[in-house]
């Protein structure tokens, strides 16, 4: 009696994905990862934009970024810690949200005196707040400061060349020299538009030296 082989589970997912990836008219190679490198900025919703900048007030575009639609504004504004700790320019990124939500580095939320937790985007419950200055007046936000969590833009098709789906993990392999670098835990924001795209903050951008990267490789753990 003969005994039949042992599946290879990895052998099967490369089938299943390449099959998918077909009838998704996704990519036939490895799609090229961007990495970008986000500084501190906030996102304000239209009750703050009025107040910290005037009533009606349209922010004004400064530079695209590389997901369609948004953009860094002109405006910045001050953020104030506690006891007093300040940052005198804080990138204002549009469009307006519903939500008004600050996103800070480590050493940015060190400088300033909060106790900023790791959240995905728009995770804002029992976070910390701070305050806001305008041109023309000031907020303070009663929560919203938050330390950005790692992660990775995709759409669908990008998600079934690597397997993944909407809120799995991944890491990212930075080589740059001696500080080439892994990073462990970018969770998968995967939706019908998205660009490939791995959001880093400064303090990780600067570990790993992305500016002199040779090669970044996106990969399933």
């Amino acid at each position: 009696m003969s005994v039949a082989a042992p599946i290879d589970r990895g052998q099967v997912e490369k089938i299943v994905r390449e099959v998918v990836i077909k009838l998704l008219g996704g990519p036939a190679e490895r799609p090229e990862v961007v990495v970008s490198v986000s500084a501190r900025h906030c996102h304000l919703s239209r009750e703050h934009i009025d107040i910290l900048f005037g009533p009606g007030y349209e922010l004004k575009p400064y530079k695209w970024l590389y997901q369609e639609g948004f953009y860094a504004a002109e405006e910045t504004v001050m953020i104030v810690g506690p006891r007093r700790r300040m940052l005198p320019t804080l990138r204002v990124l549009g469009p307006p949200r519903s939500k008004t939500q600050v996103e800070l580095a480590f050493t940015d939320a060190i400088s300033l005196g909060i106790d900023a937790p790791v959240r995905l985007s728009g995770d804002l419950k029992d976070t910390p707040g701070c305050v806001l200055i305008g041109p023309e007046g000031s907020v303070d936000l009663k929560e919203g400061v938050i330390r950005a969590a790692r992660h990775v833009h995709m759409n669908v098709r990008d998600a079934a060349f690597y397997g993944v789906k909407n809120g799995d993990v991944m890491s990212l392999r930075v080589e740059s020299g001696p500080c080439t670098t892994v990073f462990e835990g970018l969770v998968v924001r995967a939706d019908e538009q998205s660009k490939l795209e791995v959001h880093l903050d400064t303090d990780e951008g600067n570990a790993a030296d992305i500016d002199h990267a040779t090669r970044v490789e996106l990969f399933k753990p």
